[in-house]
């Protein structure tokens, strides 16, 4: 018998005990603010970008094997962007000129 793949958000209601586990992890490996909601979003940005039909198995397998060095290399990009957004905000609201000294 074949396992059954499906995508990774059809699985997602039925891993919340998994996902609160890597939470705890990570939060005691000092991240603090780390939600489910990081923790899911970093595994589909990072490891499952290319192929999001898997099995239960392999989903749960992933969560728990996700390493904080993963999830610091997700919050950096994420941070850049923001910064990018911040920048952007900035040049809009001064109009595209450059700040007076």
């Amino acid at each position: 018998m074949e396992p059954i793949k499906k995508h990774v958000e059809t699985w997602r209601p039925e891993l919340d005990h998994v996902i609160q586990s890597k939470v705890d992890e990570l939060t005691l490996l000092g991240y603090d603010e780390v939600t489910h909601e990081d923790v899911w979003v970093c595994l589909n940005q990072k490891v499952w970008r290319k192929n999001k039909e898997v099995t239960l198995h392999q989903v749960v397998q992933d969560i728990l094997h996700m390493s904080d060095q993963l999830f610091m290399s997700y919050l950096t990009v994420q941070a850049q962007k923001d910064t990018g957004d911040l920048m952007e905000n900035i040049e809009a609201l001064t109009n595209g000129e450059p700040e007076q000294n």
